[in-house]
């Protein structure tokens, strides 16, 4: 079976990532209207292709500035201008919305297309857009995927699995969350300078009738896994390189190391 490899490389300062085959990963940034984790901008700095979903506008306009209180905020809003903003406009305000049609952000209303969500359409757009991106390589980090109501959580988890074919990472300023397909096994390189140690694996799409971890504090050793049954939340990763080989798509999620914060 073909191995998957992961790092969160985009939470430390940019340099050529590693993806598969030992081609570097091209990133491309989701923003969803919550707030913005405190590494938005290492994020941006990673992005080739930068979209706000709808909403996610009203977050850099209002927040970006925040995260740089010496500046004056025009420049930043300047210098942090979305190259797409796309969905069904209708949290965007109109402010906004003028500010970036004045910087000439493309702006795209799909609002006659209420059976996906923001973020399906964004991703869509992404894969999509192949003339500027790598997409054997391509990587999509969603800033703002977790926190708010519980239901737009679940839609944005629900996206990992409808582009399964495709890396997209879900963050919030607390822990990260992506796919483990089925179809690979996996290795995990844990950057212990910026996430960890809490770490879960979690059956969200079917049971996992078996499965098989190193490098966690409670390692699965073909172990059977099912909402109603055993999942792995609280567990802890104590290698480097986690290595997870499952009849089921996972989802593997790690937390976020705050400076200056006690684990």
């Amino acid at each position: 079976m073909e191995v998957m490899t992961h790092a969160s490389t985009f939470l430390l300062p940019p340099s050529p990532p590693s993806g598969s085959n030992g081609h570097p990963l091209t990133y491309a940034l989701v923003v969803l209207n919550q707030r913005l984790p405190r590494f938005a901008p290492l994020l941006w700095s990673h992005a080739r292709l930068r979209v706000c979903a709808d909403g996610g506008a009203n977050r850099i306009y209002d927040e970006m500035p925040r995260l740089f209180p010496d500046q004056d905020p025009l420049d930043v809003r300047n210098r942090y201008k979305p190259d797409v903003i796309k969905g069904d406009m209708d949290s965007i305000r109109d402010d906004v919305k003028e500010f970036y049609s004045n910087l000439e952000v493309k702006i795209v209303d799909e609002a006659d297309d209420q059976d996906t969500t923001d973020l399906h359409k964004c991703v869509a757009f992404i894969c999509d857009n192949r003339p500027t991106l790598d997409k054997s390589n391509l990587c999509i980090l969603v800033a703002g995927a977790l926190g708010g109501r519980f239901d737009h959580e679940v839609g944005n988890i629900n996206v990992l699995y409808r582009f399964s074919n495709t890396r997209i990472v879900l963050l919030s300023d607390d822990c990260l969350i992506y796919l483990l397909p089925r179809t690979h096994s996996h290795e995990i390189f844990v950057l212990k300078s910026v996430e960890g140690p809490h770490c879960g694996l979690i059956p969200a799409g079917a049971p996992s009738a078996s499965t098989t971890t190193t490098g966690l504090k409670w390692n699965l050793d073909d172990t059977a896994m099912s909402f109603g049954g055993l999942i792995s939340t609280s567990n802890i990763a104590l290698e480097e390189k986690i290595t997870v080989l499952s009849d089921s798509d996972l989802l593997w999620t790690i937390s976020i190391r705050h400076p200056n914060k006690k684990i």
